[in-house]
């Protein structure tokens, strides 16, 4: 998996990829637990390698147009 290979918790790159598009302002992931809501705000603040997002452009996961969370 493309995550693991990178180290990637799957969660940090959902939440920051649903923050790149520059419409989005906010992501509401729901949190069914409070410490979820901690949980949450440490995924966002993740370094996510840019190697991971150009391999998701890579490997078609995404469009290659999407917006990304890094400088191309």
């Amino acid at each position: 998996m493309l995550a693991d290979r990178h180290k990637v918790p799957i969660k940090a790159a959902a939440l920051q990829f649903s923050l790149a598009h520059p419409a989005s302002a906010a992501v509401i992931p729901g949190a069914s637990r409070p410490e979820r809501i901690k949980e949450d705000h440490t995924v966002l603040k993740a370094k996510i390698p840019d190697d991971f997002w150009r391999d998701l452009c890579k490997q078609q996961f995404v469009e290659a147009i999407a917006p990304l969370p890094i400088n191309r």
